[in-house]
């Protein structure tokens, strides 16, 4: 099996493009700020916008990755590695933002790699993640 990753793509466009106007735009703040902000204050502008694209890259960096060993979800600053054993299904309801993992411990696990807003793209994405579960998962012993 090749690995396959899934990653939203509006929920990452829309990030990385405010990331880029919040750094232009405290930039272009600091160097047009009247005489009298000290030189301090300019360089904290700046940091503030670098710190805010560092957030909007945080969000944007979820992803969902499956290769021979199991699945990988990254959701903003969590990393969730399992092996298809672990997995018993996938499901996203009607409305739901992400599909969720359901696992072998009882818990969920939601899966931001894919979102809802992205449409037939998302639905396609769900479905080969579930037909992968249910070919290399614990659901195929069902």
């Amino acid at each position: 099996m090749t690995a396959a990753t899934w990653r939203p793509h509006r929920a990452r466009i829309i990030p990385y493009v405010l990331a880029v106007v919040v750094v232009a735009g405290s930039v272009a703040l600091a160097v047009g700020m009247p005489s009298n902000w000290a030189l301090g204050d300019r360089i904290g502008l700046v940091v503030i916008g670098l710190i805010l694209a560092g957030i909007l890259h945080i969000l944007a960096r979820s992803r969902i990755t499956v290769d021979d060993r199991g699945v990988t979800v990254v959701n903003g600053l969590r990393t969730h590695e399992y092996e298809w054993a672990e997995i018993l299904g996938v499901s996203m309801p009607e409305g739901a933002p992400w599909p969720m993992l359901d696992l072998a411990d009882g818990s969920t696990l939601p899966a931001m790699g894919i979102q809802a807003s992205d449409g037939d793209r998302a639905r396609h994405a769900v479905a080969e993640l579930a037909a992968l579960v249910h070919e290399r998962g614990e659901a195929r012993d069902a």
